[in-house]
């Protein structure tokens, strides 16, 4: 037996069956739901509740990750670019043209996630030109999770759909 065969049967590539990945799937939109431009949620519940050394605490902490993303932008972006352009395609035709399942699986995970890393950077160009304190920044940040989470219900579904078809496609013999 080779270390591929062996490989295969201990990690079941069958994505859509198995419960492995239904869960992945959802602590990952969980967590990109979670934290907004790299700032937990409940921080920005608890300065937009109580303010003062909260709201303080939530500045500096947008400040600094927004400055880390611009930056990363900056100095890598169009290679980040290329590479994730590189990626994507080839895990599009390996899915699509190729038929790969686990391909489709890594794909319906990662395409919607570089629309939300898109969205980070947009939001992160946003607030360091607006320069938004206090309740301004609230509603930006509030904007940025709705968005993530619309993308991410638009991707359980249609990651849902495909993999029932596929689990049933693939039972019944298609």
């Amino acid at each position: 037996m080779n270390w591929t065969q062996t490989l295969f049967e201990v990690i079941d590539m069958r994505s859509f069956s198995n419960l492995w990945f239904w869960i992945a799937l959802a602590v990952f939109w969980s967590s990109a739901s979670h934290w907004v431009l790299g700032v937990p949620y409940d921080l920005v519940q608890r300065a937009a509740r109580s303010g003062g050394e909260a709201q303080q605490d939530l500045e500096d902490l947008v400040r600094v990750n927004v400055n880390r993303i611009l930056h990363i932008g900056r100095v890598s972006g169009l290679w980040l670019l290329g590479f994730v352009c590189f990626v994507l395609t080839a895990l599009g035709v390996l899915a699509f043209w190729y038929w790969v399942e686990f391909a489709q699986a890594v794909f319906l995970l990662a395409f919607p996630m570089s629309l939300v890393g898109a969205l980070s950077l947009s939001t992160a160009r946003l607030i360091a030109t607006e320069q938004p304190e206090g309740e301004a920044l609230h509603r930006r940040l509030y904007r940025h999770r709705v968005y993530t989470q619309f993308i991410g219900m638009l991707s359980i579904f249609v990651t849902a759909m495909f993999g029932m078809y596929q689990n049933l496609a693939v039972g019944a013999g298609f």
